[in-house]
């Protein structure tokens, strides 16, 4: 089957954010927090295969593995269903700007999604992560699998927490949901399961590979960090990092995908009809 043209995808994610945030509460909630779950099962996939390459002998290619590694997140979010605050960022927004939702049921929705996806990942880095020994602890055995995991996971959680600046935060969080939202937006121009797992495939891995900042994959990757004990590493700096990472995701997924597209297929010229785009 064809993909569908810009002008149809835009109109998809409108009725997709709709009917997102016509949900009743409580499947917000329960969608949410698989979705946060689903994103953490892709951050532990990803620190298990990068975990024990040493740079000085694979370079950035871990970053890769990683990458890739981490895009069964958003692929059972998207392939199996659920609710995730970075890609609903772009369609109940959308859906507000064409007249379908008002200010109140974005900020109900994204308010719910939080929520969910927050227990959803905490869930899965306390009972999944750490608890399971998967990955290891400050204690673990040198040389043991889980001192391999936990020597990465530190290496993530040190960087995102104590060494970043909100600045940096904040610019990866909009480079990271720009990318995180065209997968979504992709995937909407797919009509067979295939082709959706390669429109997400290519973004998602990106955005990893350049160490972007996603707020739910935090949401795991820095939990699991003070479960395991990490050193320095405390909820002060965790929250902060939350903070700045959902500030640049939502100016990534509203201003460069949901108001850009809106603005190129969506929105009447001044003559009353559509955009040039539209009438394509």
């Amino acid at each position: 089957m064809t993909a569908k043209k810009p002008p149809e995808i835009a109109a998809a994610a409108v009725e997709s954010g709709t009917e997102k945030a016509h949900l009743r509460w409580d499947k917000v909630l329960v969608g949410g927090f698989l979705a946060g779950a689903y994103i953490a099962f892709g951050g532990l996939v990803a620190i298990t295969v990068s975990s024990g390459l040493d740079p000085r002998t694979w370079g950035t290619l871990p970053t890769l593995f990683m990458g890739a590694a981490f895009t069964l997140g958003l692929v059972l979010v998207l392939i199996a269903g659920s609710h995730l605050l970075t890609g609903n960022m772009l369609l109940v927004p959308i859906s507000a700007m064409q007249g379908r939702l008002t200010v109140g049921e974005v900020v109900r929705n994204l308010t719910l999604v939080l929520v969910g996806n927050l227990l959803g990942a905490l869930f899965v880095a306390y009972f999944l992560a750490v608890q399971t020994g998967v990955i290891g602890d400050v204690d673990s055995e040198a040389g043991a699998t889980g001192a391999l995991t936990y020597e990465r996971l530190a290496s993530i959680v040190e960087a995102k927490g104590l060494h970043e600046t909100s600045w940096q935060i904040f610019l990866r969080a909009v480079g990271c949901n720009w990318l995180v939202c065209l997968g979504v937006w992709l995937s909407l121009a797919a009509d067979s399961v295939g082709s959706k797992i390669l429109g997400i495939f290519f973004p998602i891995m990106a955005f990893v590979a350049m160490g972007f900042d996603h707020v739910v994959a935090n949401m795991f990757f820095l939990p699991a960090g003070i479960f395991a004990g990490v050193p320095g590493l405390g909820w002060g700096d965790t929250l902060h990092n939350w903070v700045f990472a959902f500030l640049g995701n939502l100016v990534g997924a509203v201003v460069f995908v949901a108001t850009s597209y809106w603005y190129l297929f969506l929105r009447e010229d001044d003559g009353g009809g559509r955009a040039p785009a539209d009438r394509r």
